[in-house]
């Protein structure tokens, strides 16, 4: 147990490598990413990890599936920031409709609207220090850092400001995050920590109910499907 512990700790590795060279390298491995010269390759995910971003991302899709936002995506997908810059493979990635046209064959070009980054153990510098650089200069929008680790448990949500720089977003007094990208849209924090973590149907069920701009009629559905959900 002690071994695996250590084993789950460890940094990323860390190869020097061209771009070219990382293009044929990443379609053989499980999760990597391509920075100034250099292929950092990850620990495969532990299950808690990736749990939470079925959740988040499938919550996400739900809500943008309904209101034809644009296109919810979760890693591994290559997102070249810049031309010349580093390729990161995020958690989950949302782009919206105005800029579907960054989705190529291939891989995703420039910044999306909005990036979601899951600590893992061995990640947290890179996805609280280097990721946020980078996704600040690339001009993404908007920036959650989910970390589920036992005794660090924080969610911090990013805001691009008028000077290019991020601008930290506090939960409301009610706990949730109001993202200011996807209009309407919001999270409950504390559905970040439940174990098990709830029913995304639920949640967005939860959240469809708070919609003003929705008829008296689709709110009733939408309760309806919240009661029958939470009985389960």
């Amino acid at each position: 147990m002690v071994a695996e512990i250590v084993h789950r700790e460890q940094s990323p590795q860390r190869l020097k490598m061209s771009y070219e060279e990382y293009l044929k390298f990443a379609g053989n491995a499980h999760l990597v990413e391509w920075v100034d010269g250099e292929v950092i390759v990850y620990m495969p995910p532990i299950p808690q990890h990736q749990q939470l971003v079925l959740f988040i991302s499938q919550v996400l899709n739900l809500f943008v599936s309904f209101f034809k936002l644009g296109q919810v995506m979760i890693a591994p997908l290559e997102v070249k920031l810049w031309s010349d810059g580093p390729s990161r493979e995020p958690d989950i990635i949302f782009v919206s409709n105005e800029n579907l046209a960054q989705i190529t064959a291939d891989r995703l070009e420039g910044a999306p609207d909005l990036l979601v980054e899951v600590i893992s153990p061995g990640s947290a510098s890179e996805d609280r220090v280097r990721k946020f650089s980078e996704y600040e200069r690339a001009g993404v929008g908007e920036y959650w850092i989910i970390d589920p680790r036992p005794r660090k448990q924080q969610a911090d949500f990013y805001l691009l400001g008028q000077d290019k720089l991020y601008q930290s977003i506090p939960i409301e007094d009610d706990g949730r995050y109001y993202s200011r990208t996807i209009p309407d849209f919001w999270l409950n924090v504390d559905w970040l920590w439940r174990e098990p973590l709830p029913d995304p149907q639920l949640a967005f069920a939860e959240i469809m109910t708070s919609l003003e701009a929705l008829s008296s009629n689709e709110k009733a559905v939408y309760q309806a499907l919240y009661t029958l959900l939470s009985r389960r």
